[in-house]
């Protein structure tokens, strides 16, 4: 009873968390999630290579959603979380390993439920885990389906759905600072409401680069971001550059040719700069 499933990172298009509706976008930095299921205990032990020191609770409540799911409170589990995508820097770190982790745990019961479902018990044990605000439905579902995916996140529907360019590149610059989504001061947002409903407004018509780039000037100025790595990228070519999430990662989307001129320009920046292709790929069992 063993299951390995592979999701993906994502970069916010518009932030939900003002106005439950957000949008995010697939990139092709990885989570790989390998469960093992045990009939000896009803314990889940996790296992985070490279982090040995991070709350295990959402990998926990993920396998338990799972058994929840199927009625089967007799089995525990090990599981074990590796992943490409820095932990609290707006990256959807969270929402990706709870997609990688509940598909794992259905692949090693050989189960097999609608897409959108699977989706539904990771952001059931974000909830229960307290990393999310909204339940982060957009940022799940760009991991899980790839491209480029709106949502009323607390209807838990999607709204709008596209495949992106895979030719374009993410440039994400990752501060060495952590943003913790349960800690975020919602009501900082509050007077920005406006230009965020602006925002996806620009999203649903399909203009998701002018929706990063306002979408990131609006939460920068609200949590006191530093606006200028994203327009350095802009005057480097990018095509929209803002902050992901509750930051304090910036993204810019390029063309591949001109990702090494944004990469230059924010080279003396503290912290790391990565680069990810965007992806239309869907989260799947390996």
């Amino acid at each position: 009873m063993k299951g390995r499933a592979i999701a993906h990172g994502a970069v916010t298009i518009v932030n939900a968390i003002s106005t439950g509706k957000g949008a995010a976008l697939g990139i092709d930095l990885l989570t790989e999630a390998k469960v093992e299921l045990t009939r000896d205990s009803k314990q889940v032990e996790v296992s985070i290579i490279g982090g040995k020191n991070e709350d295990t609770t959402l990998a926990k409540e993920s396998v338990n959603a799972v058994l929840k799911h199927f009625s089967n409170n007799k089995l525990g589990a090990h599981v074990e979380v590796k992943s490409q995508i820095p932990i609290a820097r707006g990256l959807k770190s969270s929402s990706t390993a709870a997609n990688a982790i509940v598909l794992a745990t259905l692949c090693a019961l050989g189960k097999k439920i609608p897409d959108e479902d699977i989706v539904k018990l990771g952001v059931d044990a974000a909830f229960k885990a307290k990393v999310t605000i909204t339940g982060a439905y957009d940022d799940a579902c760009a991991s899980y389906f790839g491209g480029a995916v709106l949502t009323d996140n607390y209807g838990r529907k999607i709204l709008k759905q596209n495949s992106v360019d895979e030719t374009l590149v993410a440039v994400i610059y990752v501060p060495t600072a952590r943003t913790y989504t349960q800690q975020f001061p919602k009501e900082r947002l509050n007077p920005f409401r406006y230009a965020v409903e602006m925002a996806f407004e620009l999203a649903m018509k399909g203009e998701y680069w002018k929706a990063l780039t306002l979408n990131g000037l609006i939460h920068s100025s609200a949590l006191s971001v530093s606006t200028k790595p994203a327009v350095d990228a802009l005057l480097n070519g990018a095509l929209a550059a803002g902050l992901s999430g509750t930051g304090p990662s910036i993204a810019a989307i390029v063309k591949k040719e001109d990702s090494k001129q944004i990469v230059s320009a924010w080279s003396s920046l503290p912290g790391k700069i990565l680069t990810a292709n965007l992806t239309n790929s869907k989260a799947r069992c390996a």
